[in-house]
């Protein structure tokens, strides 16, 4: 299976457990790795064939801007269902990075990692 990944996709939401995380909000950034066949696109050379990573790009911001939830996880099965919904891609991993997270100790990032498929 072949990959097309957008790296660092990057937005603003309310998502988390804390008011202050609902009233401010915070920026998250959103890495996906599609797996898809390419052949049939690269043979013809064919947008059609393969899938519009622009509008994709675009589908997942509205996702992270979108309606707020509490967890990490539930942005990212979001964004997994969004992707899915593209007939071309046949699984994806989608990387939601909270580098703003509410923590008290000095830390780089937080990250919630999903793999989802068709089958």
């Amino acid at each position: 299976m072949d990959r097309v990944a957008l790296r660092g996709l990057r937005a603003h939401g309310h998502h988390g457990v804390f008011p202050e995380e609902r009233e401010k909000g915070q920026t998250f950034l959103v890495d996906v790795v599609l797996g898809l066949d390419t052949r049939p696109a690269a043979a013809d050379d064919d947008l059609a064939k393969t899938v519009h990573y622009g509008i994709l790009a675009e589908e997942v911001v509205a996702v992270v801007e979108g309606e707020p939830v509490n967890l990490v996880e539930t942005l990212a099965e979001r964004i997994a269902q969004v992707c899915l919904r593209h007939e071309e891609v046949q699984e994806v991993e989608v990387c939601v990075h909270k580098p703003d997270a509410p923590i008290k100790v000095p830390f780089d990032d937080v990250t919630v990692t999903i793999t989802r498929s068709r089958a």
